[in-house]
């Protein structure tokens, strides 16, 4: 299988395909003569199709849900001038089944361009050459034990760095920027990096990210910054001696890190470092969101439209002359 892989983009009438593909909707109906047939829409990281089971119906739908990666083989039809796919075979696909026929969750949903297992890396470095013993012990801590979901998590839903590993991408820019600019100011730095990879922890609870984000219910409920302090709060209670002002002050940084109460952000920032935390977030947030509306455009000219975040043409990038 791994040789013949088809991407959506590059389906033709007629073809006979096998792949990977995430299962974004999944429909049982009735053909006129009241058969049961299952309506699909797949999707991969080059676009979408519909797709259709026609036969061993019941024994297919067992086998996978919506929001699940899959591998079929089939063919593609036309219908109405579009191309439809009629799959033959389809089973869920699993890294630990699959990952030797070719099977990469970056075929099917967006993905960091950046190797997980190196920002990884990089994070531990900078985690271990922290020198308040304190604050090294409660990152390492929340880290180790969810380094699972911080492999793969989106930074957001629908917004900067929401794509597979980006909350990964997102904090080992910020922590780059903290050990750049913290000199520049009299702050404590190992506070800045602890709120830096701390201030969103929520998130690994706010959103369930498999494949498709979404919010969970107590992301809808609560909310990460909640969430996020609560975790940070439950950590502490472990580490032995761990000082009451510096427990406050990082419980203060997650809960202000928004920085705005209209941005539902309980608290504003209240000393230096909970400050910096914040801005830094802000500006690797808004340039991601900018690189994003800038790849994603598609018009002609110098200028991109207005539909994107800021809501105004933006200059491309061009070649200098």
């Amino acid at each position: 299988m791994k040789k013949t892989l088809t991407p959506i983009e590059k389906f033709k009438d007629g073809d006979s395909i096998q792949g990977f593909f995430l299962c974004v909707e999944k429909h049982l109906r009735h053909t006129r003569s009241g058969d049961l047939y299952l309506d699909l829409e797949l999707r991969d990281i080059t676009g979408h199709i519909s797709a259709k089971i026609w036969d061993n119906v019941g024994e297919s739908t067992e086998k996978f849900e919506t929001g699940d990666a899959i591998v079929i083989s089939g063919n593609v039809e036309s219908f109405m001038d579009r191309p439809q796919l009629v799959i033959r075979k389809i089973n869920r696909a699993t890294v630990q089944h699959y990952s030797r026929y070719g099977f990469d969750p970056a075929l099917v949903v967006p993905t960091s361009m950046k190797d997980p297992d190196k920002m990884w890396k990089e994070l531990e470095s900078l985690i271990n050459g922290m020198k308040n013993k304190h604050l090294q012990t409660l990152v390492s801590k929340i880290y180790k034990s969810n380094k699972k979901k911080l492999m793969i998590h989106p930074a957001s839903v629908k917004m900067h760095h929401n794509f597979r590993s980006g909350f990964l991408e997102h904090i080992l820019t910020m922590s780059q920027i903290a050990k750049k600019i913290c000199p520049l100011y009299d702050v404590d730095q190992d506070l800045v990096l602890s709120g830096v990879f701390l201030h969103d922890i929520g998130k690994l609870i706010e959103i369930n990210s498999e494949y498709e984000a979404e919010y969970t219910d107590e992301g809808n409920l609560i909310g990460h910054i909640v969430i996020g302090r609560d975790m940070v709060k439950d950590a502490i209670e472990t580490i032995r001696n761990f000082p009451e002002g510096l427990a406050q002050k990082m419980e203060h940084i997650i809960l202000s890190h928004q920085g705005r109460y209209e941005w539902q952000s309980p608290k504003m920032p209240s000393f230096p470092e909970a400050l910096l935390v914040h801005m830094i977030d802000i500006m690797d947030a808004k340039m991601n969101l900018m690189n994003i509306a800038l790849k994603e455009d598609s018009e002609p000219g110098k200028f991109t439209n207005r539909h994107n975040y800021f809501r105004i043409p933006l200059l491309k990038k061009n070649e200098p002359k």
